[in-house]
């Protein structure tokens, strides 16, 4: 597209603009985003976030930028691409422009990396000097703050387009035509992004296999390398010019060291990749593109991984479905190949049943329901793990972590933890045995409720009512030692709900409830006691504020449960977490990010026609991730499926 507008000084100036589709890129699915996109339509609900792993131009997660997107590439010329065509960071476009003009109309005589290495080859050596020219200068702006992240990628994105579009090859790097003529020259265009960009969009330029055990989306769309052709070869000079790091150059082709951008999925060792891959993916659907060139082609051309083994390890995680197109193939050597098709192989997870530990307390805002939401979002490997406002504490008596350190305000709560680590869980049940005996409790479970005159439905509460007054009684009297605590278990197991509560003298102040010591409480008490006993669990007892996070590292976790500010509990009466509060948790993870440290956060950005502004405007400022959690708790999907409900929770990430 060519259009007229005044850039800086000029009246009128010309340049072209570009977009994601116009680079040649070697199994490049653009051609087939009908197809992708249907199946994708047709067979998958409720998908809200997709993760393109083998991005290559971006061409694919193109087609979904309605959605959150998370793109990775090994090669950083496709990343810093990703950068520029997906990122929510905002950008001038006037800047662009301006640059771009300058850079099409500056004239360049000496000589710089990229003439000096490579002048007459791909490219004839004005064209280098010129292109060596302009990504120093684009660098050179980045450090000097004169341009954001975006802005250079941008930069670079039109620089590789155009570099590209007069290159001197067939397509890729391995050789050049000697002795041409070169008739075309460098001339750069401005890139034209999607408008309305998802503001948790996120790009990462790692190893594939290492991406995934750290990463969640809805669907992980999956092109890798089918054959023998490594990208890294075809692609090095744009590799080169996109890194900026001038490293030296050999051979005909001039070449850098590309050994650590080397791919397995290009080798033998493709299958077992694969499976590992797959293994440790983490999505409701997998989609696989994969061709069947199988022994069709070329010995280059033909497919690493056969039919057998991607229906054996994708049918591993879940019920796949094959969907087929005729498509050409790129293939050396063979151009006419019959009965060739594009495949998407869409594999729909069986979702991963764990079994969770559930806190012997009901404590108001617990997340036991929702941790096979909360949990696969944690990384896999981590050495301290804070639970900065522990409650009920399943969150934090399900974490796999070197060591857990479980805090909260209610020094009560932290007691009674530490006598169930400290004490062994026979004597423990002794003394909460002792205690329902001392204070004539029921006992339905040896007994039946009949015994005591009562049905199920209407509780046992009439008969408990008397027994639980006098041991609340005793207890708020105070006698703090480890049985002490124990009697507070008790209270709990017979107060209202199950739930836990102080009045502003320090007393608790429950009315009894409907139940006693059942099988069930008496079998997720022994649990949880087996957990503290047999993890690395530590307690603390201090405000938020006052943590020491001194000596947490990179692979240190900090998960954040505090109170909702719109939202009402015991926990949060008596102005127990307000405005100012909020404000201070959040500056307080802006620092442990700072630090790059992991942080998650869970909270409600929306409940019952209240909307937490100071949330919604955090988050504006940010590029944390949200994940939009599904608050009925009736399922393990990740994102909510009726926005319209009523309440809009949410886990955030800075990770």
């Amino acid at each position: 597209m060519l259009v007229l507008k005044k850039v800086g000084s000029h009246e009128s100036v010309s340049f072209k603009t570009t977009y994601i589709n116009n680079r040649r890129y070697l199994g490049n699915k653009y051609k087939l985003l009908p197809f992708i996109s249907t199946v994708v339509a047709e067979n998958c609900r409720d998908v809200n976030s997709i993760a393109d792993i083998f991005a290559g131009t971006g061409a694919v997660a193109s087609a979904f930028t309605d959605k959150q997107l998370i793109t990775n590439d090994n090669l950083y010329s496709n990343y810093i691409c990703h950068v520029a065509w997906f990122s929510p960071q905002l950008y001038l476009q006037d800047k662009i422009e301006r640059l771009v003009f300058y850079y099409n109309n500056v004239s360049v005589t000496s000589d710089n990396y990229v003439s000096k290495n490579f002048a007459n080859t791909f490219f004839c050596r004005a064209d280098c000097r010129k292109i060596g020219f302009i990504r120093e200068d684009i660098e050179n702006r980045f450090y000097s703050n004169e341009i954001n992240e975006r802005e250079r990628a941008l930069l670079i994105t039109s620089l590789l387009y155009a570099a590209d579009k007069i290159a001197n090859t067939c397509g890729h790097y391995d050789a050049f035509r000697q002795g041409v003529e070169f008739e075309k020259h460098l001339v750069l265009s401005v890139p034209l992004p999607k408008d309305s960009l998802h503001p948790q969009n996120i790009c990462y330029n790692e190893d594939t296999n290492e991406l995934v055990k750290h990463i969640s989306a809805d669907l992980v769309y999956i092109d890798p390398p089918y054959n023998s052709r490594q990208y890294c070869d075809a692609y090095h000079f744009l590799e080169n010019i996109a890194r900026w790091e001038k490293p030296k150059v050999f051979g005909v082709a001039r070449k850098m060291d590309r050994a650590s951008l080397k791919s397995d999925y290009c080798t033998n060792k493709a299958t077992e990749a694969f499976e590992k891959l797959i293994e440790n993916t983490r999505a409701r659907y997998i989609l696989l593109s994969y061709n069947n060139m199988a022994k069709k082609g070329n010995d280059r051309s033909n497919a690493k991984i056969d039919d057998f083994d991607i229906i054996r390890i994708l049918s591993a995680k879940g019920e796949v479905k094959v969907f087929k197109q005729e498509y050409k193939p790129f293939s050396a050597g063979k151009s006419d190949i019959d009965e060739h098709e594009e495949r998407l192989y869409l594999c729909i997870c069986k979702p991963k049943v764990q079994k969770f530990i559930q806190s012997p307390l009901n404590y108001t805002g617990g997340k036991f329901k929702l941790l096979n939401q909360i949990l696969p979002h944690f990384p896999e490997k981590i050495d301290t793990f804070i639970d900065l406002f522990c409650g009920g504490c399943n969150v934090g008596v399900n974490v796999k972590a070197n060591r857990i350190i479980l805090n909260d305000k209610n020094s009560h709560l932290l007691y009674l933890y530490n006598s169930f680590k400290n004490l062994d869980k026979y004597t423990i049940l002794d003394i909460i045995d002792k205690l329902i005996k001392k204070y004539k409790f029921s006992r339905s479970a040896e007994k039946g409720y009949n015994f005591y005159g009562c049905e199920s439905s209407a509780g046992l509460g009439e008969f408990n009512r008397e027994p639980f007054l006098k041991l609340r009684e005793d207890f708020n009297k105070k006698n703090e030692d480890y049985a002490y605590y124990i009697m507070l278990y008790v209270l709990i197991v017979f107060a209202f709900n199950n739930q836990i509560r102080f009045n502003s003298k320090g007393e608790f102040n429950l009315p009894v409830g409907k139940r006693d010591f059942n099988d069930k409480m008496k079998s997720k008490l022994c649990d949880f006691i087996d957990r503290l006993h047999d993890g690395n669990f530590a307690f603390s007892c201090v405000d938020f504020r006052e943590l020491d996070t001194s000596t947490l590292s990179e692979d240190s976790l900090v998960y954040c449960d505090p109170p909702y500010l719109i939202t009402c509990a015991t926990y949060n009466e008596q102005d127990g977490w307000n405005e100012k509060c909020e404000h201070e948790l959040y500056a307080m993870l802006d620092i442990l990010n700072g630090r790059k440290i992991k942080f998650a956060l869970s909270n409600v950005l929306c409940s019952k026609g209240k909307i937490n502004t100071i949330l919604a405007e955090w988050l504006k400022l940010r590029n944390y991730k949200t994940i939009h959690l599904n608050h009925s708790y009736s399922n393990s999907n990740y994102q909510t499926k009726n926005r319209k409900s009523s309440t809009d929770e949410v886990l955030i990430l800075n990770y």
